[in-house]
């Protein structure tokens, strides 16, 4: 049987590296009242090239730690999500567990018959709840396109660098002709590459990412279960990670400006 929550308690979110931070700081700033430990795992990443038996005993283990002193768990990682979201739900059914999923819907809106990308880890892809999401929308075409370098640039701090670029030109030369009405980030890596994404894809395409769509589902799950934390006072941020030598370049992540567009 599960302990009752905490409303004073701090909101977790797990990802498999740095990734999660642009979901942590969007949590922050819907949210700005909140406590909030990160933790990324980032001796263990990148998780879109482990087995679906590695993630889960590696998520399973993260998120026993983490709600023994926390009131919700974010999963601010499109492929931790795909892996073990139904699973920790099922453990924790009175918890909010709040997941990730590329932002497809809003993508498909740009143009009644869309051509879309969809950069991703290759377990994403490979999952059956990315699947189910591209069959609800059968007017538009999806292009999946497996990114694994990109997660490891990004790990490297390589972010928006000409490593990047190089890649990305590469990885996407097929898919220039014609040219997508719009791209998904489905990695919560990929967004701090968006420099790199744009001079390759060009500023009139759209990138779309479901960063304030999951802050926002933290949210009204906190408030429908009475978990909202009661004081007005600024919540406090905490970043962990399993590689001490990483949290370098999560505070730096955390703390440069947000890119928007």
């Amino acid at each position: 049987m599960e302990a009752k929550r905490s409303p004073n308690a701090p909101i977790a979110v797990l990802d498999s590296g740095v990734g999660g931070i642009g979901v942590l700081r969007e949590v922050k700033r819907q949210l700005p009242h909140e406590h909030l430990l990160y933790f990324g795992d980032s001796a263990n990443a990148p998780y879109g090239e482990r087995s679906r038996r590695e993630l889960i005993t590696l998520i399973d283990a993260h998120a026993k730690r983490l709600l023994s002193k926390c009131k919700a768990l974010v999963l601010a990682c499109n492929t931790a999500t795909a892996v073990a979201a139904d699973r920790l739900r099922a453990r924790y059914p009175t918890t909010p567990i709040i997941g990730m999923e590329p932002a497809l819907k809003p993508a498909l809106a740009v143009t009644p018959h869309p051509r879309v990308l969809v950069l991703a880890t290759e377990t994403t892809l490979r999952e059956e709840k990315f699947r189910a999401l591209s069959v609800r929308f059968s007017t538009a075409t999806v292009l999946p396109v497996p990114a694994p370098g990109l997660v490891r640039l990004v790990e490297a701090g390589l972010a928006d660098s000409a490593e990047s670029e190089t890649y990305l030109r590469q990885l996407l030369a097929p898919f220039a002709d014609p040219a997508p009405d719009a791209a998904v980030l489905g990695c919560t890596h990929f967004p701090f590459a968006k420099g790199a994404i744009r001079r390759v894809l060009g500023d009139a395409i759209p990138l779309f990412d479901g960063a304030a769509g999951t802050a926002g589902e933290l949210a009204r799950r906190l408030s429908a279960a009475g978990l909202l934390r009661p004081v007005a006072s600024p919540g406090t941020v905490t970043l962990t990670s399993s590689d001490q030598a990483a949290l370098p370049l999560y505070r730096r992540l955390w703390t440069q400006p947000r890119n928007t567009t």
